[in-house]
C-alpha cells in the first residue's frame, strides 16, 4: 500500500533538499542536491535557476508515478531577499539576482529623504538599510539600471512564490517573504508601503500560507502550497506545538532571537542594535534581533586553542564547571570595549588563565552576556513569555545553556531538537490541505536546562 506524503522543497543558498513527511509528520525520506552557482549578465554569482526548476519539476513528476508514495501535497521553503520577474506570458525575465550583489549608490539617491529619512523609513518598514538585502529595493535597481527588462515586467514574485508559480501557474504573494527586511511592508499601517504605488509597482495581494492550488499530475490530485520564507517556516513548529508564549533562539554562525509575542513597534534604537521584525504565518509581527555569536565563538576559541596548543575542537569535550563559573561569573573580560571588526578580542591576555578550560569558560560567560543583551531587545515591557527555546549548535554547549538559564529570571530555558525545522514547518503549514482527521501531536524534543545554584 502506498504511503501518503507531503513533499517539501527546502531551497537554501548552498544546498537544495527534497524531504517527504507522512501523515504523522514523520520524515520518511530526504535527498540533497548541490547545484553550483552560475554568473548573471553582470558577472556576479547567482543560483542556477534553470537547473533548480528542472530538478523540482522532475522530482514532482517522479513522485506522482511512485510505487511507494502517494503524493498529496507539495510546498516550498526558500531563502529570502530574492525576487523573480515575469513578463505578461509568465516567462522569467531575469536570473535570481544575488542579494549580496552591490547596490549602486545612484539607485537610492534621494529615496530615503522622500520618505522621512533613512531612520524613519527603516523603522516603518522594519528593514535596516542593507542594500540588495532589502529585496524591494532591488526593483528600483532593475528599473534604473535595466529599464529594457523592467519595461517588460508584468509580475514580481519572491522566490517561494516563484516555485509555486512554476508548478501551478498562479500568481500570489505572502507575508513571511514580504515582511523579511524587504522595505516593502508598512508595519505601522499593515499594508504595502506607499513608495511602491508611487513608483507604479504592482504586487499581488498577500495570501495566507496555508492556501494551496489543486493540480492534476499524471491523473493524481496534488495540493501545491504557495511557499514560505525559511526563517518563518522554522518558527511554525513552535507556534503550533507550544501552548504558552515563548522566545526562540536559533543558534549557528548567526544567532537569531525571535519573539512572536512582542507587538511593540520597532524603535530606531532597536534598529541601530541590529533588530528588525519578521511576519509569522499567523500574519503577526515577530520582533527579532541577531548576533554573530557562532562566528565570535569560533574565532576566539581558536585563539585559545592556539595559545594552549589544543586541537580546534577542544571545547566540545568541556562540560560546565561550577568552580570556574563561580570564580569568573561577574567579571567579564572579553568584549569589555565592544566587538572588534575582526570579532577577535586580542586585548585579553590569555596567559592569566591556567588552562584552555578556564579560558574557555570565561569566553562563554562573556558570550552569554552578549546573547542576553540581544535577547533583551525582543522582550517588551509587558512580557508574556514564560519559556525560551534554544536550537542549533549552542543547544549542545552546557556552559552557555546553564549560564543563560541562571540569568533568565522568571523564565524556563529548554533545548529543542527539531530536525529539518524549516521543511518541517512548511509541511505543518500544508497538513490540513493534504490530510483529514486529527492533526498529529508535535514533538519538539524539549529538555529543561537547570540553572547554576
Amino acid at each position: 500500500m502506498k504511503q501518503d506524503i507531503i513533499a517539501i522543497f527546502d531551497i537554501g543558498k548552498t544546498n537544495k533538499k527534497i524531504l517527504l513527511f507522512d501523515k504523522q509528520l514523520k520524515l520518511v525520506y530526504q535527498n540533497e542536491r548541490k547545484i553550483d552557482e552560475v554568473l548573471d549578465e553582470d558577472g556576479f554569482s547567482c543560483d542556477d535557476l534553470p537547473l533548480v526548476e528542472e530538478w523540482i519539476l522532475e522530482e514532482i513528476h517522479q513522485l506522482s508515478l511512485s510505487k511507494d508514495y502517494n503524493l498529496k501535497a507539495v510546498n516550498f521553503a526558500t531563502y529570502g531577499a530574492t525576487l523573480i520577474y515575469l513578463d505578461k506570458d509568465g516567462k522569467r525575465l531575469t536570473p535570481a539576482y544575488n542579494y549580496l550583489k552591490p547596490m549602486p549608490e545612484d539607485v537610492l539617491a534621494g529615496f530615503y529623504q522622500k520618505y522621512g529619512g533613512i531612520e524613519e523609513f527603516s523603522r516603518k518598514t522594519a528593514s535596516p538599510a542593507l542594500g540588495m538585502l532589502n529585496s524591494g529595493l532591488q526593483i528600483l535597481w532593475l528599473k534604473k539600471h535595466k529599464p529594457e527588462v523592467f519595461n517588460q515586467v508584468s509580475s514580481i514574485l519572491h522566490l517561494p512564490q516563484y516555485f509555486y508559480f512554476l508548478v501551478s501557474k498562479q500568481i500570489t504573494s505572502e507575508l513571511t517573504s514580504i515582511g523579511c527586511h524587504t522595505a516593502m511592508w508598512d508595519f505601522d499601517n499593515n499594508c504595502y508601503h506607499a513608495w511602491l504605488e508611487n513608483e507604479k509597482i504592482q504586487l499581488p495581494v498577500p495570501a495566507a500560507n496555508d492556501e494551496a492550488t489543486e493540480l492534476i499530475v499524471n491523473d493524481q490530485k496534488i495540493q501545491v502550497g504557495i511557499g514560505i520564507h525559511d526563517s518563518s517556516s522554522s518558527l511554525v513548529p513552535y507556534l503550533k506545538g507550544s501552548s504558552d508564549p515563548f522566545i526562540l533562539i536559533s543558534t549557528g554562525t548567526w544567532c537569531i532571537f525571535m519573539n512572536p509575542f512582542n507587538d511593540e513597534p520597532l524603535t530606531a534604537e532597536q534598529l541601530e542594535e541590529d533588530s528588525l521584525c519578521y511576519i509569522s504565518t499567523r500574519q503577526k509581527q515577530v520582533k527579532s534581533s541577531r548576533l554573530f555569536m557562532g562566528h565570535i565563538h569560533d574565532v576566539n576559541s581558536q585563539r585559545i586553542a592556539d595559545h594552549f596548543s589544543e586541537n580546534s575542537d577542544y571545547y566540545k569535550s568541556i562540560e560546565a564547571n561550577e568552580l570556574f563559573v563561580n570564580k569568573r561569573f561577574r567579571n567579564p573580560m572579553f568584549f569589555k570595549d565592544g566587538i572588534n571588526e575582526d570579532y577577535i578580542d586580542s586585548s585579553v591576555d590569555l596567559s592569566i588563565f591556567k588552562s584552555a578550560e578556564e579560558a574557555y569558560h570565561q569566553l562563554v560567560i562573556d558570550i552569554t552576556y552578549l546573547a542576553l543583551q540581544s535577547l533583551k531587545l525582543v522582550i517588551p515591557q509587558n512580557d508574556t513569555t514564560s519559556s525560551v527555546y534554544v536550537t542549533g549548535g549552542f543547544a549542545r554547549n552546557t556552559i552557555f545553556l546553564r549560564l543563560l538559564a541562571t540569568l533568565l529570571r522568571g523564565k524556563t530555558l529548554y533545548t529543542s531538537e527539531v530536525d529539518n525545522a524549516t521543511a518541517f514547518g512548511a509541511a505543518i503549514t500544508l497538513w490540513n490541505k493534504a490530510f483529514t482527521g486529527k492533526e498529529p501531536i508535535l514533538d519538539l524534543g524539549l529538555k529543561k536546562i537547570e540553572a547554576f545554584k
